[in-house]
């Protein structure tokens, strides 16, 4: 199969002819060739997007969500051909990618297309003189950068409300995982989504992301990705005032105290640690335990571990999938490596599996000090250390050592020192008692090196559009 840039209603081949390979990550087998974008068929989609932004910006607000309506049901319709895409795509279970990745992305699509029938407008009267109001409107052509670990989630999280909001935009899906971004563009041309306001350009981000970033008529970024890339994202932005959005790398913490509900603490902690291979970028990969519980909760989540079923990606029975390519399993089993050399007991996995594909056996890291590389930088697999404290305030220390500031969890029956803990952890999304539990309502985005701004919700909607006062003199 060979895909094509979906540029103002159409396929289209790149502009340079060129294509790469897309490899299933659990079989090393080529599935499908992808365009070798350059900066040609980002200004090519760009103006695409440009030219459909006047009509698009003014349908009302109505139309535009029937349209995204009408959108999620097809996504919903195709749910189980989109998760097996995704599955081969990206190498996690078909289970998970049933379970969360395709209905999120139908939640996005239908929250979105409701929440702009909901919008209000502030007003101030400013004495008798006159009356304030402010106006909300599209920012224009917006680029959108999505990550390869929840392709079509994550894709959808960005395109939903641009579009909402009256914007017009071009995303570039990584191009590790393309093949459900371009089932999208084939369901929004069925949905009726006018040629233009959806735009989609593969490739690579050093040439087409980079291009896309550097153009002079893109308003605004999101990106989705590394700690390092969105640096770089900013640096091309920040000179052409483009509005940005930046959701990075995460090294969570997961602080487990002694009068926690063991048993919902290890079977959650199971899931934080290994859900899509550890490639969630919320997951909790260092565990920091209380001193007195910390040798049953270890024999507990080894246990629980080593029942994890690691397999093809598309058995229902399998648990555990293929990592994304054999560049990042390398990675990963570098820092296993890493452990050991750091004095780290593996006492869990630690092994490539003997298969082929690019699997790697859930692991799980005994030993190791916060200052260790292992709990300090993002491994993005299927790797966690855990980690004993004796008082709350040394826990919070713990939590806090790192660069990053994504999400937390904690785990307590003590209200008050939940309430405290959480305050007190530099984490932009902090869950108690539970994982992964998400209301879109809310804001969303890291502290520290995990990100700028603040996306989901409400916040997506303010952030694909600019804020206008007007001023009316009454007298």
């Amino acid at each position: 199969m060979r895909l094509g840039n979906f540029i103002g209603g159409e396929f289209r081949a790149p502009v340079s002819g060129n294509y790469f390979d897309d490899v299933n990550p659990a079989t090393t087998e080529v599935i499908a060739e992808i365009p070798d974008s350059d900066e040609r068929d980002i200004d090519d989609a760009v103006r695409a997007a440009k030219a459909a932004f006047p009509t698009w910006s003014k349908t009302p607000a109505a139309e535009r969500s029937r349209l995204l309506l009408k959108l999620a049901d097809l996504v919903e319709k195709n749910l189980d051909e989109l998760a097996r895409t995704e599955s081969i795509d990206n190498g996690k279970t078909l289970s998970l990618a049933k379970k969360l990745d395709i209905p999120r992305a139908v939640l996005n699509f239908r929250f979105f297309s409701t929440a702009i029938l909901h919008q209000a407008s502030e007003a101030h009267v400013t004495d008798a003189t006159a009356l304030n109001y402010t106006l909300r409107q599209p920012l224009g052509v917006v680029g959108l950068i999505s990550p390869w670990n929840l392709p079509l989630y994550l894709l959808s999280w960005k395109i939903a409300p641009a579009i909402a909001s009256g914007n017009t935009c071009v995303a570039k899906p990584s191009e590790l995982t393309p093949l459900t971004a371009n089932r999208l563009a084939e369901l929004s041309i069925e949905a009726g989504i006018p040629p233009g306001v959806i735009n989609i350009v593969h490739g690579y981000g050093a040439k087409a992301g980079r291009a896309l970033t550097c153009h002079d008529d893109v308003a605004a970024i999101s990106f989705t990705g590394g700690t390092v890339t969105g640096a770089a994202v900013a640096a091309n932005a920040a000179p052409r005032f483009k509005k940005i959005s930046l959701e990075l790398g995460g090294k969570n913490p997961n602080l487990i105290f002694a009068d926690a509900d063991l048993d919902d603490a290890v079977s959650t902690s199971i899931r934080s640690s290994f859900w899509n291979q550890g490639e969630i970028c919320l997951c909790g990969s260092r565990i920091f335990v209380e001193r007195a519980i910390h040798d049953v909760f270890v024999e507990r989540l080894v246990a629980a571990t080593k029942k994890l079923r690691i397999g093809d990606p598309l058995d229902n029975a399998s648990d555990i999938g293929a990592l994304i390519s054999d560049a990042h399993l390398r990675k990963v089993m570098g820092y296993i490596d890493l452990a050991k050399q750091e004095g780290g007991t593996i006492v869990a996995g630690g092994n490539r599996v003997d298969r082929t594909g690019y699997f790697v056996e859930p692991t799980i890291v005994t030993g190791l000090g916060c200052d260790c590389r292992v709990l300090q930088e993002e491994i993005f697999g299927p790797v966690v250390t855990i980690t004993p404290f004796d008082y709350e305030e040394e826990a919070i220390r713990f939590a806090n050592s790192t660069r990053y500031g994504l999400s937390a969890t904690v785990w307590t029956r003590d209200l008050s020192r939940a309430h405290r803990v959480a305050a007190a952890l530099d984490s932009g999304t902090v869950w108690i008692n539970c994982w992964l539990l998400r209301d879109l309502r809310v804001p969303f985005g890291g502290m520290k090196e995990s990100g700028v701004g603040r996306e989901g919700g409400f916040d997506s909607l303010t952030f694909f559009t600019e804020a206008k006062n007007v001023c009316v003199k009454i007298s």
